[in-house]
C-alpha cells in the first residue's frame, strides 16, 4: 500500500538539503523541496522529526530547475546561485543556533565547475553495470553516465565491462585534472593473483595503475596493495602539486579546494612557526611555507605523511616537516598559528583543550561540517577566542554539503 500523501508549505531549507514545513502535528522535513513551494509529500514512519519525500510540486519556486535523479545529489533541483545562498544559510543557522554567536557570514565562494568536478568515485560492481551504493535501503542504481565525476573517469567507465571485473565487489577511481590520468582500486576478498584479469581489463580501459583493497568496515582499513602500474598520480591544489591515489584521502574538488587553501594561507598571515593539524599530505601546510620560517604538518595517517614527505622532497621545500601525532603534540612544538582541517566529527574536547593551551594566537579552521564547526567555535569563544571572518566554500555542487573557512584569534 503506497504511503499517504500530505500537502505542505515549505518555509526554508535546513542542513541536509531538507525543506522545513509544519502542520498540526509539528515539524516535517521534506527531501526534494525548496523554500516557498507547496508540495505533496509522502511521509515515512520513524522516531523523532517526521521526514518525507516530495512527490508532486503544486507551487514551484523560481529557483527550481530540472534535476537528474541521482542518489548522490540532494540540491540539483535548485539553480546553482540558489544553492550558494542556501549553503550560506546553513552556516548562518549553525552559528546562531549551535555556537550561540551573531557574526557576519560571507557569501559562498562558488566552485569553478558546477558539474564534472569530482576527481574520485566508488561504485558497486553488479551484473547490470557499475552502480551507486544503496541509499536509505533502496536497490543499487546503475550509473551509466555520472555527471559529477571528471570526464577522464567517465571515459574509463564507458570502456568497462563489469563482468570482467570479477571477483571485485566494488571499484574506486581517482582522476587528475592536472594530468588527465586515472588510477583505480579493486575491492574484494582474495589474493592479488585472482584479480589480475580484472586489473588487465582496467588497464586496457585507460587507467595507469590498479591497486587491490580487501573489504573492511572502515574504508580501505584492511590495507591496500599495488598490483599493476602506478599507485599515485599528480594533482594541483592551489599553488602546490600533491600526489593522490585511488584509496588515500584527498579533497574531491581540487579546483575549489585550491581556492580555499589560498585563502587559508592569507588568513594565517606570517610568523615563525605554523602547525597544520590533521594536515594529511600537507596540501594546506605547504601553502603556509612562503610566509613562515617553518611549517609542521601533523597527522596520524602514515600513508598521507609518506606522500607528503615524498612531495616536498620533489618540490624542494626545505621548511616543511611531517610528524606523526595529533593535537597532543602541540604542547611540545611551540607555534604562532595553527591551521586545522579535521574530519566531519570536528575537534573533540581534548583537541580544543590542547589548542587553547598552545602558544598559538591564531587558529584557521577549515571544516566540512557546519554543525561540528559551530560547536567548536562556540566553545573556543567561551574560552576567550574571538571569531573573525567566516566564509562558506562550495566543494560539492548539486549537494547540500558545504565547507567553512574561518579564523579565530586570542
Amino acid at each position: 500500500m503506497p504511503d499517504p500523501l500530505i500537502t505542505l508549505d515549505i518555509e526554508k531549507l535546513v542542513a541536509g538539503g531538507l525543506g522545513l514545513s509544519r502542520d498540526d502535528s509539528g515539524v516535517v522535513l521534506v527531501r526534494g523541496a525548496l523554500p516557498g513551494e507547496r508540495v505533496r509529500a509522502s511521509l515515512r514512519a520513524g522516531r523523532g522529526v517526521r521526514q518525507g519525500v516530495t512527490r508532486e510540486v503544486l507551487r514551484e519556486s523560481p529557483d527550481r530547475v530540472e534535476a537528474q535523479r541521482l542518489p548522490t545529489v540532494d540540491l540539483a533541483h535548485a539553480a546553482y546561485a540558489a544553492q550558494l545562498r542556501f549553503k550560506r544559510g546553513f552556516v548562518e543557522e549553525a552559528l546562531s543556533r549551535i555556537a550561540k554567536l551573531r557574526a557576519p557570514v560571507g557569501e559562498t565562494v562558488p566552485s569553478p565547475r558546477e558539474w564534472h568536478y569530482r576527481n574520485t568515485a566508488q561504485y558497486l560492481v553488479t551484473p547490470q553495470g557499475l552502480a551507486y551504493r544503496e541509499r536509505r535501503g533502496k536497490e543499487p542504481q546503475v550509473v551509466g553516465q555520472d555527471p559529477l565525476v571528471m570526464e577522464a573517469i567517465q571515459a574509463v567507465m564507458d570502456r568497462i565491462d563489469p563482468g570482467r571485473l570479477d571477483p571485485a565487489t566494488e571499484v574506486a577511481f581517482r582522476a587528475s585534472r592536472l594530468t588527465g590520468e586515472v588510477v583505480a582500486a579493486l575491492i574484494g576478498p582474495g589474493e592479488p593473483r585472482v584479480f589480475l584479469r580484472a586489473s588487465d581489463h582496467l588497464m586496457d580501459a585507460g587507467v595507469v595503475g590498479v591497486s587491490l583493497a580487501q573489504p573492511s568496515e572502515r574504508r580501505f582499513g584492511a590495507g591496500v596493495r599495488l598490483i599493476a602500474g602506478e599507485g599515485e598520480i599528480r594533482e594541483q591544489f592551489g599553488r602546490v602539486q600533491v600526489s593522490v591515489s585511488a584509496t588515500g584521502f584527498a579533497q574531491v574538488n581540487p579546483e575549489a579546494a585550491g581556492l580555499a587553501y589560498l585563502r587559508a594561507a592569507e588568513l594565517a598571515g606570517k610568523g615563525t612557526h605554523a602547525v597544520d593539524l590533521y594536515g594529511g599530505a600537507g596540501a594546506i601546510g605547504r601553502h603556509l611555507a612562503p610566509a613562515f620560517d617553518r611549517v609542521t604538518v601533523l597527522d596520524t595517517a602514515p600513508e598521507a605523511l609518506s606522500r607528503g614527505r615524498q612531495d616536498v622532497a620533489e618540490s624542494g621545500e626545505r621548511n616543511v616537516t611531517f610528524r606523526a601525532g595529533d593535537a597532543a603534540r602541540l604542547s611540545d612544538l611551540g607555534t604562532d598559528v595553527i591551521v586545522v582541517d579535521p574530519p566531519r566529527a570536528g575537534l573533540d574536547e581534548e583537541a580544543r583543550g590542547h589548542i587553547h593551551a598552545s602558544t598559538a594566537d591564531r587558529l584557521v579552521y577549515v571544516s566540512c561540517d557546519p554543525a561540528t564547526w559551530a560547536r567548536d567555535v562556540g566553545d573556543l569563544t567561551r574560552r576567550g577566542w574571538k571569531l573573525g571572518s567566516v566564509t562558506p566554500h562550495d566543494f560539492y555542487p548539486q549537494t547540500s554539503h558545504v565547507e567553512v573557512l574561518s579564523v579565530l584569534e586570542r
